[in-house]
């Protein structure tokens, strides 16, 4: 019956393979930062901001493919609701990334960041399996984490959220909740 009322096109392997391009993103972005010069910031944006482009373009596909091999649509019933709890925190993520940018503040990012994903996942994750929202709230943990650590910690702290958790919880969906 939960499964029944649960979205289980999460997709296990996608998430995990999310993982991998955030560990890249960030070995990228520690190289820009390396720089050390004034436009540096811009360029770890631009980096991380590439990188969630790369992410949901990757959730999205593997999503509807997990979707259609289990013959539950995406926009209808848990998954309808699984996505809309998940997209507010995401649009709250991209607004504050224009306005923390404009003010020159690119070290509040990585909390923000994993905050509002943490929040959208822990959220989304009431309409699917139990393990998604425990994901979310490690997520929101890591993000409240980096606003009180400096920003080199909190760069290593998106690091180990949006590439250790991705990489762990990606492996443990698919294990226990098919590919």
């Amino acid at each position: 019956m939960e499964r029944a009322a649960s979205f289980t096109a999460v997709p296990g392997w996608g998430t995990a393979a999310i993982g991998l391009t955030a560990l890249g993103a960030y070995a990228l972005a520690h190289h820009e930062l390396a720089a050390g010069d004034a436009s540096a910031s811009w360029r770890w944006l631009a980096v991380w901001l590439a990188e969630a482009a790369v992410a949901v373009a990757l959730g999205f596909w593997t999503m509807a493919r997990k979707s259609r091999l289990a013959r539950e649509p995406i926009f209808s019933g848990p998954g309808r609701k699984f996505v809309f709890s998940l997209a507010p925190p995401l649009f709250a993520g991209i607004v504050l990334t224009g306005g923390l940018a404009r003010a020159g503040r690119f070290d509040l990012l990585p909390g923000v960041w994993l905050l509002c994903y943490g929040s959208g996942v822990m959220t989304g994750g009431a309409f699917s399996v139990n393990i998604v929202p425990v994901m979310g709230a490690l997520f929101m943990a890591a993000g409240a984490a980096a606003l009180l650590v400096p920003f080199a910690w909190a760069h290593a702290l998106m690091a180990a959220g949006f590439g250790g958790l991705h990489l762990v919880f990606g492996t443990l969906i698919a294990r226990r909740h098919g590919g």
